[in-house]
């Protein structure tokens, strides 16, 4: 009892903190999900945090103008709602002003005097009386300036225009044929390659393994220019086109090789050596031996690997406009939804949308594949090579 009692501090201490950074993992996951939902202009006006909350706007409306004057005890009247017009929902007014800078001047619900004897009431529903006891000949209407408490407002316009935008079929049919070969290219390389590097007696492995580790740290943006030289060198001595899916899966490849190789080669070289041998010693060759034997065992961390290499190449846009274009035609799905933010980024609300449907299909492909994600990590590193 005093052993149990004693471990139950740490325990709670444990789970605090397991729960602490849970909750400061996915904090930010559920500001993009609340933004993602809100209307643009609160976005704009307030945080996600205030997403419940009612928040105060400054807004402008304009009065009726002289068309709609009807004369009444002998003075002109104009009466409306400075909401009619709005983008927004109706709110309730806390203040108005006849000026810009002084939104806030008077109380909702008010009387103001204004220049030639006008008097000016606005109510918290927003409805608004404006009396002069001359003819108004405004035709457009004066302005008023307001402060509104406007109700907490949830909508899917940020999901629809993005999911309904021109082209974006295309685009995500463009992704997954980008995506699915060059994840599939790099494995099978990889997997050869590792077990040789791993198995098989080959003259300076220990060179062409350090030069492996020292590819992994080469800068993408480094290499993409020069790579893309060599590309468009080849392409036009065998008379390949550039711009097509076979170059951005061989970019890819190259780029993944590097990783796929180290991991890979980690986790067949912690293999039981037994195993091996006594494949070897009943005959069999290194590739039924790798097929039969290692392939199977692998499996790990061929997952672990597809999953980085599929988040990798899916959320990718440098290398997709360099190797593929930005056509209509060819744009991927982070290229596509990239335009819809505007030459100057302006429709910005759109980005919580995009990132939450972007992330399905990786979401989709890291659950499936989850369990093998750890155990394929941490084999290479916890046996023995």
């Amino acid at each position: 009892m005093l052993k149990s009692f004693s471990l139950e501090p740490s325990r709670i201490a444990l789970n605090l903190a397991v729960l602490f950074i849970i909750t400061l993992w996915t904090l930010p996951t559920a500001g993009l999900l609340i933004s993602s939902l809100r209307d643009k202009n609160d976005i704009a006006a307030s945080g996600w945090w205030t997403a419940l909350a009612s928040a105060d706007r400054n807004q402008v409306g304009r009065m009726k103008g002289k068309a709609d004057q009807v004369e009444k005890d002998g003075k002109f009247v104009i009466s409306g709602n400075l909401f009619e017009g709005q983008d927004a929902v109706s709110g309730k007014v806390s203040a108005f002003g006849s000026k810009v800078q002084a939104p806030e001047a008077n109380a909702a619900g008010s009387t103001v005097d204004l220049e030639g004897g006008q008097t000016l009431n606005v109510n918290v529903d927003g409805s608004y009386v404006l009396t002069s006891p001359t003819a108004f000949d405004n035709e457009r209407g004066s302005r008023v300036f307001f402060i509104s408490s406007q109700p907490p407002r949830f909508t899917t316009e940020n999901y629809e225009t993005v999911l309904f935008s021109e082209g974006i079929g295309r685009s995500f049919v463009n992704s997954l044929t980008v995506t699915i070969p060059a994840t599939i290219i790099p494995i099978l390389i990889a997997a050869f390659a590792a077990y040789a590097l791993a198995w098989m007696k080959l003259p300076f492995r220990g060179l062409i393994i350090a030069i492996i580790v020292g590819l992994l740290v080469v800068p993408l943006q480094m290499s993409l220019i020069p790579l893309l030289k060599l590309y468009n060198a080849a392409g036009t001595f065998m008379g390949v086109p550039s711009k097509t899916y076979l170059g951005i899966w061989l970019a890819h490849t190259g780029f993944g090789l590097p990783f796929a190789i180290y991991l890979l080669r980690s986790y067949i070289a912690g293999l039981p050596k037994d195993l091996i041998e006594s494949a070897q010693i009943d005959g069999a060759n290194d590739f039924k031996i790798f097929r039969r034997i290692v392939l199977p065992l692998t499996f790990p961390a061929l997952a672990s690997f597809a999953i980085f290499q599929f988040l990798w190449v899916w959320n990718d846009l440098l290398v997709a406009i360099v190797f593929l274009g930005s056509g209509p035609d060819q744009l991927v799905l982070t290229g596509k939804l990239n335009a819809l933010l505007g030459s100057r980024g302006g429709n910005w609300e759109i980005l919580t949308a995009s990132a939450f449907v972007t992330i399905i299909v990786p979401l989709t492909v890291f659950f499936s594949l989850q369990r093998y994600f750890v155990r394929g990590l941490l084999a290479g590193s916890v046996k023995g090579g």
